[in-house]
């Protein structure tokens, strides 16, 4: 496959559009396939808009508030990123409530909004899905419960999240968030399973075939499931079709990132999709980016790893969460 790197040096300083701030660049936009010029334009920089975190995930554009939010999962807080003021703290606890101390991954992880707008989060150390019981623009640690258990066993940990057109909701539950992950004597259900939360707050088991369920989206038409394995042994992206009562069948994969996670840093992770059915998946190297036909068109190649992506801006602007660092790629103009 022909490959074209347009190189960005970590040093360089790229300019946000109203030219009143500047922001360190990093790493590459790699060409797999000349189409990728129509996602994002060539010459486009990966810029750190913010860093010095622990691990930051889950991130979510907020058009009604115009700022980023996203996890910062060990120290259980949520930070919110606008451009007039870049980051502010914006809630702790974020995932954990409770009273005993402990270690581990304990905060929220995947964020979206519901269709009301309220913020929902994947909380770790709570092992929930949870919805925050305040206004997006005055946040409060006040939650509410959307689902805890599966047949009256706890979660092990929800980790990201999908919202269906008709408002059911469907997410991972790896164990990372447990203190000692698979191994931890805490963990209640023996798989790691995708599920279905519908309006009733009825939980439902979708899957429990993949070994380390993470990122989850729909296709546009909402008849085709992704999720993303990040296991070391199995990283890949698998696709399901969802039949009419919801159940999924033709798992099938989508890309096996195998030969890339023996090189490059990071594994499968979150995963979103645009308009046009492009997606953008973190995975080894930084993000890759499939067109609509499911074909490897480009990587924007970032040298920590990658945990999730956010899109806003109508698709044209790309917010990435890496490591310690929070990036944003102006895909067009």
């Amino acid at each position: 496959m022909h490959k074209i790197i347009f190189p960005v040096l970590t040093a360089a300083l790229a300019f946000s559009c109203n030219g009143s701030s500047s922001f360190k660049a990093i790493g590459s936009i790699e060409q797999l396939d000349p189409s990728l010029e129509e996602i994002i334009t060539p010459g486009a920089k990966i810029e750190i808009i913010a860093e010095g975190f622990d691990w930051t995930e889950g991130p979510l554009w907020v058009e009604s508030e115009k700022m980023l939010l996203f996890s910062d999962i060990p120290p259980n807080k949520i930070f919110k990123w606008t451009e007039a003021k870049g980051r502010e703290l914006y809630l702790t606890p974020s995932g954990y409530t409770g009273a005993t101390p402990r270690t581990g991954e304990p905060g929220s992880n995947g964020l979206l909004l519901n269709e009301e707008g309220k913020l929902v989060m994947c909380h770790h150390g709570d092992r929930r899905m949870a919805m925050m019981d305040a206004p997006l623009n005055a946040p409060e640690a006040a939650f509410i419960s959307l689902a805890d258990n599966y047949q009256g066993k706890k979660f092990n940990s929800p980790n990201d999240a999908v919202y269906r057109s008709n408002g059911d909701l469907f997410f991972t539950d790896p164990a990372y968030g447990l203190e000692k992950a698979m191994d931890d004597p805490a963990k209640e259900i023996p798989f790691q399973g995708v599920y279905k939360v519908n309006s009733k707050g009825e939980v439902s088991l979708l899957t429990d075939s993949i070994s380390r369920p993470n990122g989850i989206a729909f296709t546009n038409n909402e008849k085709t499931l992704i999720v993303a394995n990040s296991d070391p042994q199995n990283p890949v992206w698998y696709m399901f079709d969802i039949d009419g009562n919801d159940s999924l069948y033709n798992q099938r994969l989508m890309y096996d990132a195998t030969e890339a996670s023996k090189k490059e840093k990071g594994l499968p992770d979150g995963l979103k999709v645009d308009k046009q059915g492009n997606v953008f998946a973190s995975g080894p190297g930084g993000i890759w980016v499939f067109n609509s036909e499911g074909k490897l068109v480009g990587k924007i190649a970032v040298p920590e790893a990658c945990s999730n992506v956010a899109l806003a801006d109508n698709d044209q602007t790309l917010y990435i969460t890496a490591d310690m660092y929070v990036l944003r790629v102006r895909m067009r103009n």
